[in-house]
């Protein structure tokens, strides 16, 4: 078994080993991973903090033995706190990462790092104040970051800075905590999760105060939500199906 660690600051995940592949998630600055299988070009890895497995370009990441990653395992994240910061490396030069790094991976990076970070859990109140700083990022799908995110990337990045974790897709995190039986039940920081007509799991959302709700969907927005769904403000319409409303913390 192999072992690696991103040390850019935005890698692409892919469903296959090719670059006009499906982007399926990202990896950020300081992100550990397993190697499950490398080819001459590709790698296909397993993220350390949620089990979701993608193709990573060989000259993206860094190589690290397993005592390394047992050692990274063992520590607990210190991640980088304000939308863009910056990683100092041997000489100076600057590397640019977003909202979420990992930055007590720097050590093992080289890298030196002077703002503002985050550790531990906090209280759920913090979860929506903590989606509002992804405020009309645009949606991309496989994306975790404020340059470009999707629904389950805004609801895992939201709550791994507040310090839960959360699995990847909006089907996988579904699965994850307790079921509410009705919309009044809910409190801000809960998570909504919608279908389609074959009852798939397909969007997700964060429950803000008074029947609103932030999502990812053209970019991070805020709409109402009722018994039906996501009704958008710019069209007048219910944009999503509600399946159901899950407590996680």
């Amino acid at each position: 078994m192999q072992y690696g660690i991103c040390h850019l600051s935005i890698i692409p995940l892919r469903n296959e080993p090719q670059h006009a592949s499906e982007l399926c998630s990202q990896a950020l600055y300081g992100e550990h991973f397993k190697v499950l299988e490398k080819r001459k070009h590709w790698s296909k890895i397993r993220l350390a903090h949620d089990n979701f497995e993608g193709w990573l370009d060989n000259t993206q990441y860094t190589i690290i033995d397993e005592s390394t990653y047992q050692s990274l395992q063992k520590l607990k994240p210190i991640l980088s706190g304000d939308l863009v910061e910056f990683i100092y490396d041997n000489n100076n030069n600057l590397l640019p990462i977003t909202i979420g790094s990992n930055i007590s991976a720097a050590h093992y990076l080289s890298g030196k790092f002077d703002g503002e970070t985050l550790q531990g859990k906090q209280p759920k109140e913090r979860i929506v104040s903590t989606a509002l700083n992804y405020i009309n990022s645009p949606f991309l799908w496989g994306g975790k970051t404020p340059f470009g995110i999707d629904s389950s990337g805004l609801t895992q990045m939201v709550y791994k800075l507040n310090g839960y974790p959360l699995l990847r897709t909006a089907t996988q995190q579904s699965t994850q905590g307790e079921a509410l039986s009705f919309i009044e039940e809910s409190e801000a920081g809960d998570l909504a999760f919608f279908d389609d007509d074959e009852g798939n799991i397909i969007h997700v959302g964060i429950m803000m105060p008074d029947n609103y709700i932030i999502h990812s969907y053209g970019k991070v927005r805020i709409d109402r939500i009722d018994h039906t769904g996501i009704y958008n403000t710019d069209t007048k319409s219910h944009s999503h199906k509600l399946r159901v409303i899950k407590k996680i913390i």
